[in-house]
């Protein structure tokens, strides 16, 4: 599935060792940007602006500047400032310091989160579809250090057609809410009790897919380790607030990618795939298989109890829901 650059002298060791890095540096990135409401405007607010100097100034000859790399980056940092505003901005009476008003109680505000998600993963699927048609059979694609390889295929249309049934299965949103502060968690983390487990591991397989087909050569750390430090986090300490999390990270890699893109392009511990078209084939229809298997399940939950789950929630009635809900101010 993955070929280490032994040539310009990586060790298989060494190689899982930074991937553990790079998996922890984005779990505790992640901790301290949702603990602490100074470390998140920090992380999405002040960094992103004095990068994109940067990145357009002493930067500009090695950093990426094509239409996706720059459309991610952008994308998931603006879900973290709207997120954050939804965590935070809210209105104190002056006398008796009780909350009045909350964004987080504003129902169009809340169709944000869903908005900026399904953006994020069309993104991605017109990608997918790009490469399909562009490359079928294999071909090079000119990038900011080397030339990479990619090989289109009709697993390229199975994952587009998964990442739209992922979009189709987003529910509950105007259930959102936020974690009531503890004296171990003060972090009012934005919980969405209606994305469920069974949901998150539908898009992990459909993102991975993603970066697979469309990343070929980033796929070992964006795929791979970017993925399972919010899905970890989300189903142990911070229970109910994937999509932050996700956002999150991927925000900080994406800030980091374009910065030092050397690292994950042509250091030694670039990992690429093996282009094995097998290989491509059953990670996308594992990817779509499971999509499928949650928008039947969806389907079936509609009918069940008659439930819009496009106005409010749909799986009210599940343990998981319950044990995130009751997270919640």
């Amino acid at each position: 599935m993955f070929t280490f650059n032994y040539q310009a002298g990586a060790e298989t060791l060494a190689v899982w060792g930074v991937w553990v890095v790079v998996f922890a540096a984005l779990f505790g990135l992640n901790e301290i940007s949702r603990r602490w409401k100074w470390a998140g405007f920090f992380c999405f607010i002040i960094l992103p602006i004095v990068l994109s100097i940067l990145w357009f100034t002493a930067l500009k000859d090695v950093t990426y500047t094509d239409w996706f790399h720059l459309a991610k980056v952008y994308s998931s940092t603006a879900g973290c400032i709207g997120f954050w505003c939804i965590r935070h901005i809210e209105k104190k009476d002056k006398l008796t310091g009780k909350v009045t008003w909350r964004l987080a109680d504003n129902k169009i505000a809340l169709c944000f989160p869903p908005l900026i998600l399904a953006i994020n993963i069309c993104e991605a699927v017109a990608r997918d579809i790009e490469v399909g048609m562009t490359f079928t059979g294999g071909g090079y694609m000119a990038d900011t250090m080397k030339d990479v390889y990619m090989l289109g295929g009709s697993w390229n249309y199975m994952n587009a057609a998964a990442g739209i049934l992922n979009i189709l299965t987003i529910t509950g949103w105007l259930g959102i809410c936020i974690r009531k502060k503890t004296a171990k968690d003060g972090s009012k983390d934005m919980l969405w009790p209606d994305m469920l487990w069974f949901w998150i591991v539908a898009y992990d397989l459909w993102n991975f897919a993603y970066t697979y087909n469309c990343l070929p050569h980033h796929a070992w750390y964006c795929g791979f380790a970017l993925l399972l430090a919010p899905t970890i986090c989300a189903f142990t300490v911070g229970k109910g607030a994937w999509l932050q999390h996700r956002a999150h990270t991927l925000a900080l890699w994406c800030m980091f990618a374009q910065t030092f893109p050397a690292f994950q392009d042509v250091s030694k511990y670039a990992v690429d795939s093996t282009y094995n078209p097998t290989i491509y084939f059953i990670v996308s229809f594992a990817a779509l298989a499971a999509n499928v298997l949650v928008f039947l399940y969806m389907i079936y939950k509609i009918k069940k109890t008659h439930r819009n789950p496009w106005k409010g929630e749909l799986y009210t009635d599940l343990p998981k829901y319950e044990e995130i809900k009751k997270l919640s101010a």
